[in-house]
């Protein structure tokens, strides 16, 4: 089960994190995100937990939430799902092939 947490402090790494989800359960893995795409490496306030079970995953976000990873309160909740376009450029819309609409000229006959 994916975890997202929210409102993490700049320390905070992702040992700590770690350590405050193995009390309800085996972690997967820790992420931590980062601006590395801007060049400042600098954490970015939130990061992912994978709890190994879902049971596990529950246990941890229904004991977590509301308390303090570091020194600030985490918004913990569980992470939706990656889209099936995850990673594709944004999909085409085709639109239906619809007959002109544009005017013809009606010339009357004297």
């Amino acid at each position: 089960m994916n975890i997202y947490v929210g409102n993490l402090s700049l320390e905070t790494t992702e040992d700590e994190l770690r350590q405050a989800f193995t009390a309800f359960g085996e972690v997967a893995s820790v992420t931590i995100m980062n601006d590395k795409y801007i060049g400042s490496g600098q954490t970015s306030g939130y990061g992912y937990v994978e709890m190994i079970s879902k049971p596990a995953g529950l246990a941890a976000i229904a004991g977590l939430a509301g308390t303090k990873v570091g020194n600030r309160f985490i918004r913990i909740v569980e992470a939706l799902p990656l889209s099936e376009n995850s990673g594709k450029p944004f999909p085409i819309k085709i639109k239906p092939n619809r007959p002109s609409r544009s005017r013809q000229r009606s010339v009357k006959a004297n």
